[in-house]
């Protein structure tokens, strides 16, 4: 029991959510009385507190922004190229409904927003790159491997000095580069999404599915 309340106590440490250092110098020795008797449990240090507490704390960065962002392409990049591979090539001219774009369609827009968002997050200029909704298969999924390369290569040398820095959204609206950020996030999901629902609307099962 002096064992399993020891861990416990250094548990308690671990998982309290303390800015600084521990405060006190040590844990009040405690008393447990059983049928042995009062027996100490030994007693637990700051220091000793303070080391499990960092060994548990993760690495802080300096540009935590831009290296999110860099971490979540690549998982996006692989869902979305696959994605777009796997859908039959007569189907790039499906659509859901009468409103909705064609699969085609879909492609140019994650391949126009490619460009723009990770232009305008990192102060990279994009190529300029023409796309149509008609053009074969392998011309859309070269261009989407391709606009996620400049992706890539733009965050490699973003850090986050000018996320304050404003340059012109949606409809002419001045935002911050670390508004854009956050949208070329979302976009990255919602562009994968919307490719595997296409996909299962013809019986395709979307990549992240198979794992």
């Amino acid at each position: 029991m002096q064992s399993r309340l020891a861990t416990s106590i250094r548990r308690c440490f671990l998982h309290m959510n303390l800015g600084g250092p521990i405060l006190v110098s040590t844990l009040l020795a405690i008393t447990v009385t059983g049928a042995a008797g009062a027996q100490s449990v030994p007693v637990v240090s700051s220091a000793e507190a303070r080391k499990a507490i960092e060994a548990t704390t993760p690495a802080q960065t300096n540009n935590p922004v831009s290296t999110a962002l860099r971490d979540i392409l690549p998982g996006r990049q692989n869902n979305t190229v696959a994605a777009v591979e796997a859908m039959p090539t007569d189907k790039f001219n499906y659509k859901p409904s009468a409103d909705q774009m064609t699969f085609g369609h879909l492609v140019t827009h994650m391949v126009e927003t490619n460009h723009l968002l990770c232009s305008k997050a990192t102060a990279v200029p994009a190529p300029k790159v023409e796309v149509n909704d008609t053009d074969s298969k392998d011309k859309l999924v070269a261009a989407l491997k391709g606009s996620f390369d400049f992706c890539s290569d733009a965050l490699a040398k973003m850090d986050d000095s000018k996320l304050a820095e404003t340059t012109e959204g949606f409809g002419g609206k001045q935002v911050t580069r670390a508004w854009i950020s956050l949208v070329l996030a979302g976009a990255w999901a919602d562009h994968y999404a919307e490719a595997a629902m296409y996909l299962r609307l013809n019986s395709v099962l979307p990549p992240t599915a198979k794992k």
